[in-house]
């Protein structure tokens, strides 16, 4: 690890990320993170770009017996979509039954991030805007691909991925389906996300709201309406 950056915490993350985003000069970004823990990297992304900040609303779902192994992610909507890890799948032995619990439990924690996060605040467009969806760090990539296909369906211009850290092969799968990909720190051997972070405490739910609340500004609501050939957004969650 030693060649390999230890950010302080998210809020440094989201400032290096936000120097080689703004090098890029993207048409109309929208700035999306996935809660929580992307929620700090990406509000320092979008003061820098000056954008508009909104949530993806995905969750993941773990194996019933190893949590912290994707399975799968499902993602807000009215189809909520949900992207399955066959592999995993095959390899853990999990039912369609399994399967569709675990799906509701996580739509219903989601129903619940949306009436906390959201309640009262409009959502960002995306269609023909390039939108940026960033995260603290990603590691087998399942949560981040549901999000992905969700958002796609929504026609943004371009559709980029922003991410801190993440594993060298979960970019490279990653890479098909975004229009480009930023990923700072790529370690080999990988280890958890929070190991390369001095500060990697739990992000609140008081936190989120209060980011949203400071991005909040006129401008960046304005711009947003001003697109007459955006249709209504829709939140999306982690």
């Amino acid at each position: 690890m030693d060649s390999v950056h230890v950010f302080q915490d998210r809020a440094e993350a989201g400032q290096a990320l936000a120097e080689q985003l703004v090098a890029k000069k993207y048409d109309k970004p929208v700035v999306l993170a996935l809660p929580r823990g992307g929620v700090p990297v990406a509000a320092e992304v979008a003061k820098a770009l000056g954008a508009p900040l909104d949530l993806v609303l995905v969750r993941k779902i773990g194996v019933p017996f190893q949590p912290e192994l994707a399975l799968a992610a499902v993602v807000d909507g009215g189809d909520p979509e949900l992207v399955v890890n066959e592999d995993v799948r095959r390899l853990t032995g999990v039912t369609d039954e399994d399967l569709a619990e675990a799906k509701t439990r996580e739509l219903a924690e989601i129903d619940r991030r949306r009436e906390l996060y959201l309640k009262g605040r409009d959502r960002i467009p995306i269609r023909g805007r390039t939108a940026i969806v960033i995260d603290d760090g990603i590691a087998t990539g399942a949560t981040a691909r549901a999000a992905l296909h969700a958002l796609r369906r929504q026609e943004p211009k371009r559709l980029v991925l922003a991410i801190a850290v993440a594993p060298a092969d979960t970019v490279e799968s990653l890479g098909t389906e975004v229009d480009d990909i930023v990923c700072l720190e790529s370690p080999d051997p990988f280890f958890a996300i929070g190991l390369y972070y001095r500060d990697f405490s739990q992000v609140s739910d008081e936190e989120v709201i209060a980011l949203l609340k400071q991005e909040d500004a006129p401008a960046k609501d304005t711009l947003a309406l001003r697109d007459d050939e955006s249709l209504p957004g829709r939140a999306l969650d982690k």
